[in-house]
């Protein structure tokens, strides 16, 4: 089995990645139909990471080539002779990239400032990717788990949950909290995937936009467009195609052309990467961490993913 890898993506600024419909004034971001819940297409990240890589070999290899390359025939006879692979037509590259995923979101809390909320089925899907087994499952958080304590109330803007709705933090869970100089995650609480969707819609970011003439009249009215905001953790997976580990099992490449390395360097000198429109807004920006989910145990992975 292809091993599968996870990316963490803890943003720095409101992302928008937008969506397939505008209802009214509302522009609104890119969601999973079977969740509602905001993601980061697979395409979105693997088009800015594709226009990150700026050695245009490495960039066919990665993510396959465009036409003009193949129709570029100096630089067909440069690749062959780099990786030993002949550039015939359009195919598609060593890299796959899957959708970026919420793993902890904030929402502002009267009693407690900033409250990082999930769900059992957010954390049950990272632990699947992660490589959980059914002999050795990963333990997962129980709705209402939170590790606020001798607290009587807790406030989520419009809900109110008491202290006999909520259950200690098992020391168990304390590897689903990410301890890290760069994070702000310290209070968290997850929720039933039931109420997860309406509290994620509570949290997002919303920017109110007007269009001026240039004498500072407004041309039609306001428009909202939504951002996932900061501070939220998320994560998308990524690994090499069947096609590609195929052709390096047939042949031995020289480590400057194997994928796997390749793509790892690429997101190692990266670090910080921006996502979305509006980059010359400081929208978009968010810290990038990379971890291989194969051949580790579930003790201290996330903990010490963003290490």
């Amino acid at each position: 089995m292809t091993a599968i890898n996870l990316v963490y993506l803890y943003l720095l600024s409101p992302l928008h990645t937008g969506g397939t419909t505008q209802e009214g004034n509302l522009l609104g971001i890119a969601r999973e139909s079977h969740t509602n819940l905001p993601y980061i297409p697979s395409s979105t990240i693997r088009g800015r990471l594709r226009a990150s890589e700026t050695d245009r070999i490495k960039k066919v290899l990665l993510f396959g080539p465009e036409l003009e390359d193949i129709t570029n025939r100096q630089f067909v006879e440069e690749f062959s002779s780099e990786t030993g692979k002949e550039l015939k037509q359009l195919e598609q590259g060593a890299i796959w990239v899957g959708d970026g995923s919420i793993l902890w979101i904030p929402i502002s809390s009267l009693s407690h400032g900033v409250i990082w909320i999930s769900s059992p089925f957010l954390l049950q899907r990272w632990a699947r990717l992660k490589g959980g087994t059914i002999a050795n499952p990963i333990a997962i958080p129980k709705s209402y788990s939170t590790n606020l304590n001798n607290t009587n109330r807790v406030y989520l803007k419009d809900v109110i949950l008491q202290k006999d709705n909520l259950k200690p933090w098992e020391e168990d869970y304390n590897d689903y909290i990410p301890h890290n100089q760069h994070l702000a995650i310290e209070n968290v609480l997850v929720l039933p995937d039931r109420f997860i969707s309406t509290v994620v819609q509570m949290s997002l970011w919303r920017q109110v936009k007007i269009k001026l003439y240039e004498h500072k009249t407004v041309d039609g009215g306001l428009r909202y467009e939504e951002a996932i905001p900061p501070d939220t953790l998320m994560y998308f997976p990524w690994g090499v195609t069947s096609q590609a580990n195929s052709t390096n099992n047939q042949q031995v490449n020289s480590p400057d052309s194997n994928p796997n390395q390749l793509f790892r360097d690429l997101l190692a000198e990266l670090n910080t990467i921006q996502i979305g429109g509006q980059e010359s807004l400081g929208r978009g920006f968010a810290k990038m961490k990379m971890k291989t989910s194969s051949n580790l145990s579930a003790k201290n992975y996330v903990g010490s993913c963003l290490d």
